[in-house]
C-alpha cells in the first residue's frame, strides 16, 4: 500500500472516522481505523459492532494495499502535520507515514481480525443537511442520558410520507420537531429509535454537502440498522448505526389541545433573567415563575439563604399562574428555540408547560414562522419550597 494525499483532506477525514471509536474497546482492533487504497482512491473505516462510519476521498494511489492502525493515534499525527502532502506506506507490519520532514511509524493490527462494516440500507429518502442538522439539535435536547433506561437515550424518528418527525424524552422534558424531506416512496410510514448522541454527532458533521440521504431497514424482531451519507470535501461519508430495540413511550398525548394561560416574553431577556436567578438556586430546586400583570416574576431561594427576584415585560392572556421548573431544562428548550419571542402555554400550575417560538408578527416572517412552530418543547413542573 502506497498513496499520497492531501494534508488537510486527509485530517479531516480521519478525524471525522476516528471521532465514533470506543472508548474501551471490547477486543484491541476496535481501536483500529482500516486504511484501505484503491485505484478508486482512500476509504477510511471504524466499527464497533453498534456503529460504523466510513470516509471515502480522493488520494494518489501508487500500489494497493489496506491497513488497520491505531485511530486515535492517527488522528493525533494528521491535526499536528504540517499543511503540506502527506505520503503513506505499507512496509510489513508498519506504516510509515512522511509530510516534509516529518516522519511517522506505526504499528498495525491484524486486518484478518477486523470486523467487516455493515452494508448501507436501500435509501429512503433525502433532506437538507442543514435543515436536518439543525431539527436534530433541537429534538436530543431532551434525550435521556441514563444508560439504564435505554429506550430513553434514543430518538423516535417517524416518517409519514414527506415529513419526518422526531421525538425525544427523558421523562422529565418532551422535544417534538418536524421537517419536510424528498421520500423516495411517498407513501410509506415508518418509525424507529436511533440512538441519541449518534444522530445527533452524524447529523452536524454532515453539513458540508447540500443533503443528506437516510437510509433505514427495520424487521419485526426489532432488529434494524439506519444509515446516513452526505458529501464531504473530496469524497463521502457514510455512518450506519443499529436500531435501539424496545417501546418508546407514547408521548404525543402529553401535548395538551387547549391552554388557559399563554404569556409571551422576550427568549433572550428569559434566558439571561433565569440564568441570574437560577444562581441562587439550589441544587434541584426550582426556580419559581409567576405571570400577571403583564410581566413574568423570577424567584429563587428561601429561608435564610440566598435569595434572588427579577421580573420582566410578558404578554399574557388567560389567568394568572405560579409555577416552578428545574433552571437547567428551562434554559435546555429556551436555546433550543428560534426566533426572538417565546411563548409558555399553561392548562395549569400542577401540569407541564408547552414552550416554542411566538407566531411571527409580520408577513416578511412567514416563512420563518413555519420552521419555528415545528418545534415544541414540553417541561414538567417541579415542587416549589414553601
Amino acid at each position: 500500500m502506497k498513496f499520497r494525499v492531501d494534508r488537510d483532506v486527509l485530517a479531516d477525514a480521519v478525524a471525522w472516522a476516528a471521532r465514533s471509536l470506543p472508548v474501551r474497546p471490547s477486543v484491541p482492533v476496535l481501536a483500529g481505523l482500516l486504511v484501505e487504497a484503491s485505484h478508486e482512491g482512500l476509504v477510511l473505516s471504524t466499527f464497533d459492532y453498534e456503529t460504523s462510519a466510513r470516509a471515502t476521498l480522493q488520494a494518489d494511489v501508487a500500489d494497493e494495499g489496506r491497513a488497520l492502525v491505531s485511530g486515535r493515534l492517527l488522528a493525533d499525527i494528521c491535526r499536528s502535520l504540517p499543511s503540506k502532502p502527506v505520503e503513506m506506506v505499507l512496509d510489513g507490519a508498519r506504516v510509515s507515514l512522511t509530510c516534509g520532514s516529518a516522519r511517522f511509524s506505526l504499528q498495525t493490527m491484524p486486518v484478518e481480525d477486523y470486523p467487516s462494516l455493515p452494508s448501507m440500507p436501500a435509501a429512503t429518502g433525502t433532506v437538507s443537511s442543514e435543515a436536518f442538522a439543525h431539527a436534530v439539535a433541537q429534538a436530543v435536547t431532551a434525550a435521556g442520558r441514563d444508560d439504564m433506561l435505554p429506550v430513553l437515550t434514543g430518538v423516535r424518528l417517524e416518517i409519514d410520507g414527506s415529513t419526518i418527525s422526531l421525538l425525544a424524552t427523558d421523562r422529565f422534558r418532551l422535544s417534538h420537531r418536524e421537517l419536510g424531506w424528498d421520500p423516495r416512496s411517498p407513501d410509506d410510514t415508518v418509525a424507529a429509535l436511533v440512538p441519541a448522541k449518534v444522530l445527533g454527532d452524524t447529523a452536524k458533521s454532515l453539513t458540508s454537502g447540500s443533503e443528506v440521504t437516510i437510509a433505514l431497514s427495520t424487521s419485526g424482531s426489532g432488529e434494524g440498522i439506519i444509515g446516513f451519507e452526505g458529501a464531504a470535501a473530496g469524497g463521502t461519508r457514510r455512518t450506519t448505526t443499529r436500531l435501539l430495540d424496545g417501546e418508546f413511550p407514547k408521548v404525543r398525548s402529553l401535548f395538551p389541545s387547549e391552554h388557559q394561560t399563554v404569556a409571551t416574553v422576550s427568549k433572550q431577556a428569559l434566558i439571561e433573567s433565569v440564568r441570574r436567578v437560577s444562581l441562587v438556586a439550589e441544587r434541584n430546586t426550582a426556580v419559581q415563575l409567576a405571570f400577571g400583570d403583564g410581566q413574568l416574576t423570577l424567584d429563587a431561594g428561601s429561608g435564610d439563604e440566598a435569595q434572588a427576584s427579577e421580573a420582566i415585560e410578558a404578554d399574557i392572556t388567560g389567568e394568572p399562574i405560579t409555577t416552578g421548573f428545574n433552571p437547567t431544562f428551562l434554559l435546555d428548550g429556551l436555546t433550543a428555540i428560534d426566533g426572538d419571542k417565546v411563548e409558555l402555554a399553561f392548562t395549569q400550575a400542577s401540569k407541564p408547560v408547552v414552550i416554542s417560538a411566538a407566531p411571527a408578527e409580520a408577513e416578511g416572517e412567514q416563512a420563518r414562522e413555519s420552521d419555528d412552530a415545528a418545534f415544541r418543547y414540553l417541561l414538567m413542573p417541579r415542587r416549589l419550597l414553601s
